[in-house]
């Protein structure tokens, strides 16, 4: 999937954990630029740097809260100083799981700040640097949960969904640039977080499939989004997840 890439950068948020780290290590085997973004885990984030200059492609770490709107804007001012950054993946997420009913304000608040105003404050500031060059691609990662539904997880489902909606609108919006916005849609993926929530017979049950999927699924689905290849893939929610929704 090698395009002309030889100067586009690509800031990928939560790019230290299980998928994001997928995401980053694609897109920089693809030929762009990579700036691994972490919020607590920015040593975690230097070591995928590490990982991909030891594979020979191009990477950097950036630190901040995408919930902070003044600390986010002032990283982005930072980055665009040194030119237009034409890939965005919004992979920032958390979680907070509780029934609705026991659920608390803090963590209603806590995830939707992190999943949807992160997208904000993340993609709005990227997005007319991006436009003046005719070329962009925002990807935003969601989760199966925005799709069906999941117990426990009213808070993390409406923040993701949210993204649909906006996403969709931000397509209409920047088609005419040459900028696509499409959003991916996990099922249930590797990782720390899956493994705590999702043991062996569950995942038999739940999915189709009957098995997890890997990080390197979703970053596949990613990497092409990203690519000149998708230029006429705008607008749409695509799911990674072995049959389930």
């Amino acid at each position: 999937m090698k395009d002309n890439t030889s100067l586009r950068r690509a800031l990928v948020t939560g790019g230290s954990g299980d998928i994001g780290g997928a995401i980053c290590r694609r897109l920089a085997a693809d030929g762009l630029h990579v700036i691994v973004h972490a919020n607590a885990n920015a040593a975690r984030a230097e070591q995928l740097v590490a990982r991909i200059l030891d594979e020979g492609g191009r990477a950097e770490a950036v630190a901040f809260d995408v919930a902070d709107a003044a600390a986010s804007q002032a990283a982005i001012e930072a980055l665009l100083r040194a030119g237009p950054v034409q890939v965005v993946v919004n992979n920032a997420g958390v979680h907070d799981d509780a029934p609705m009913a026991g659920m608390s304000r803090q963590q209603w608040h806590r995830v939707i700040d992190v999943s949807l105003h992160g997208f904000f404050n993340v993609t709005q500031p990227l997005l007319l640097p991006m436009a003046r060059t005719r070329w962009g691609r925002v990807v935003s990662v969601s989760s199966v949960a925005a799709v069906i539904g999941n117990r426990g997880q009213v808070n993390y489902a409406a923040a993701k969904s949210a993204l649909h909606g906006a996403t969709r609108s931000l397509a209409r919006e920047m088609a005419s640039r040459g900028i696509t916005a499409n959003v991916v849609a996990p099922g249930v993926i590797e990782g720390a977080m899956a493994a705590a929530q999702f043991p062996p017979e569950t995942i038999r049950q739940v999915v189709p499939a009957g098995r997890a999927g890997k990080p390197e699924d979703v970053a596949a689905l990613v990497a092409f989004l990203c690519s000149d290849a998708a230029g006429y893939v705008n607008g749409q929610v695509i799911g990674v997840n072995g049959g389930m929704g």
